[in-house]
């Protein structure tokens, strides 16, 4: 029925980005969903961002994504996590009206240039001389396409479990992809069953929010798009609350029951996302659970309980919420369940998300094993953004761990594996103070205009940003202050002064001081954006650290330039281990880097393909 150069099947937070990537560089794309009312569901909590997820969000806005901007339109709270740790760790987060989040994201497909938008089920992929090259529909329709980005979400192969009840379902209640997984299965591809939760729903006005602790937003709002100046200011609070002992003893009384402990549950969940009677079991010492309490929109009086995510049948789980304080009187809108759902093995993808085994097939979010929105959606952007460029026989595009968070996310999947639904934290990443989510766009913007994503609007905006810094950088630098004036700002300050005149950089990277403190003795100060002034402070504040990191970085790249052969025969390569051999052989690591990184190969396995190496470039 159609002839495309991409499709996307699935139109989740992963298959969004996808498609706007690829239509925004050129490609003719198709985005199918199986049902258009899931567009960028929000199944789970209602907020995008969070530690370390922010900081995807702000690279997938900084590459030319949507995310971003459509979180700054459709957000109701905003705050920036981990204010009181270093900039390395900041990380925006926004609780958004759900309804509103998907209806502007549809909105955004839906006026997309070369993007078509379609409902129907895909029931199997059409394969070519083990190349993807198109789908079929449950409908009969068929659409070819030279490059397939497969974004299912936890609807492949979907099963939603409460208590003792279980059954076929995809997310919040639609349909669930069947016959998909059995033809990917027919295909050869390797499925394996993760699981996930959510939490109950309930009717604000049935609490108590004087119980509770009230969780204000921030007064000053950072946007996540670098193309806002401003979004703003907050619309709603949240709720803070905790469980206690009578909530532990109901669940433990009822533990039987649930679909995770009566062994109806065979998925893997995520660790760092655990069900309430998972933590009630793991950690009997503990004595309460934080849980929040989220407003999914300004149109609904639905709050999410987040943190209280559950398998418990509807009875047990209506009792241990309504013994919480503020939840005694709760009506509940929606209960509590897990679902299982079918994903792949990552190792079976290449950095660019292209899969080995089947040419021009791209894979990306829940379904390569990974939990969250922001995960996803980063996935999505890097496989829309090479499916395009395969179709235009361009080389992948590829970021490495040192230049962005995506560049980690990708890398531990595509080089480590998983276990369990993987979730991104600043603890992975090895440069987290190169890569903070206040400098995302100087980092990336350059990267997604070169390719074709980002636009002359963003890149033009990037360049004043720079710019911007970089001069402000240099005037305080430059700008110094008389001994006599500098001793009356510290003694002021209650600090000790200085020998002798100093500038107002000088001045800055003193840890009492902050960039709005200086303004006593700097009258002369540009207006600036509340994103310039957090990083003018950072880069004049941590620059001993920075240079660190960045000489850390050049090690890094050292060994990421020192390119392997695609065909490279490991289980000739005399002097590494078995398992070793056997890890490289399945994943067939792009650089010796890469390599260092596989789960099982030592460091004295690469001190042997080292030397072999070496051995090869004298002959």
């Amino acid at each position: 029925m159609g002839e495309y150069d991409v499709i996307v099947v699935g139109a989740g937070h992963a298959g969004c980005e996808a498609g706007l990537a690829a239509a925004r560089m050129g490609a003719k794309t198709l985005v199918l969903s199986i049902q258009l009312d899931a567009v960028a569901l929000m199944a789970c909590n209602p907020a995008i961002g969070g530690t370390g997820k922010g900081q995807l969000v702000k690279e997938i806005d900084a590459l030319g994504g949507e995310m971003g901007l459509v979180i700054d339109k459709t957000f109701i709270q905003s705050r920036m996590l981990n204010r009181t740790k270093g900039p390395a760790v900041h990380s925006p987060r926004a609780q958004a009206d759900k309804r509103r989040y998907h209806e502007e994201m549809k909105a955004a497909l839906e006026r997309q240039e070369n993007l078509d938008l379609k409902q129907g089920e895909v029931v199997d992929l059409i394969v070519e001389d083990a190349c993807a090259r198109g789908v079929l529909l449950r409908t009969g329709a068929v659409h070819r396409a030279r490059a397939v980005v497969l974004a299912t979400g936890t609807f492949l192969g979907g099963r939603v479990f409460m208590g003792e009840s279980t059954y076929e379902s995809g997310p919040c209640g639609f349909a669930p992809a069947t016959a998909l997984a059995a033809s990917l299965r027919g295909l050869g591809l390797a499925l394996r069953r993760f699981k996930t939760g959510t939490p109950a729903r309930a009717l604000a006005r049935s609490l108590h929010p004087e119980r509770m602790e009230e969780q204000k937003g921030d007064e000053e709002i950072i946007p996540f798009s670098f193309l806002n100046a401003s979004v703003g200011g907050n619309k709603v609070s949240c709720r803070l609350t905790w469980t206690n002992e009578r909530t532990h003893a109901i669940i433990r009384e009822n533990l039987e029951r649930s679909s995770l402990y009566g062994g109806l549950i065979k998925g893997v969940g995520p660790r760092y996302c655990p069900s309430i009677e998972d933590k009630v079991n793991r950690f009997p010492d503990r004595e309460r659970h934080q849980l929040f309490i989220e407003p999914e929109g300004l149109s609904t009086d639905e709050v999410y309980i987040q943190g209280m995510s559950t398998s418990m049948p509807e009875d047990v789980q209506e009792a241990f919420y309504r013994s919480i304080p503020g939840l005694e009187d709760a009506l509940f809108t929606r209960a509590g369940y897990s679902i299982e759902y079918d994903c792949i093995d990552p190792l079976s993808l290449y950095p660019n998300l292209e899969h080995k085994e089947l040419a021009g097939l791209f894979c990306a979010g829940q379904f390569n094993g990974t939990s969250g929105y922001e995960e996803a959606a980063a996935q999505g952007l890097m496989a829309g953004i090479n499916a395009a460029l395969r179709v235009r026989g361009k080389p992948p595009f590829v970021l490495d761990r040192s230049e962005a968070y995506i560049g980690v996310l990708i890398d531990d999947l595509v080089t480590k594996g998983v276990e369990e639904p993987y979730r991104m934290m600043t603890a992975r990443a090895e440069y987290r103070l190169i890569l903070r989510q206040d400098n995302a766009d100087l980092r990336l913007t350059e990267k997604g205009h070169a390719i074709g994503l980002a636009s002359r609007e963003r890149y033009e905006a990037y360049l004043r940003a720079k710019k911007e810094t970089e001069d402000e950088v240099e005037r305080l630098r430059a700008t110094m202050l008389r001994p006599a004036e500098a001793a009356a700002f510290l003694e002021a300050s209650g600090l000790a002064p200085p020998a002798a005149g100093i500038s107002l950089a000088e001045l800055l990277k003193r840890p009492e001081l902050s960039y709005a403190a200086l303004s006593a003795v700097d009258p002369n100060r540009p207006s600036l954006s509340a994103r310039t002034r957090a990083r003018v402070e950072t880069q004049i504040k941590y620059e001993g650290y920075i240079k660190k990191q960045l000489l850390q970085i050049e090690r890094f790249k050292g060994l990421e330039d020192r390119r392997l052969p695609e065909d490279f025969d490991y289980l000739a390569l005399e002097g590494i281990r078995p398992e070793a051999k056997q890890r490289l052989s399945k994943i067939r690591p792009r650089s010796v880097g890469q390599a260092a990184r596989v789960s099982g190969v030592s460091p004295a396995d690469i001190n042997v393909l080292l030397i072999h190496l070496k051995r090869v470039g004298r002959r």
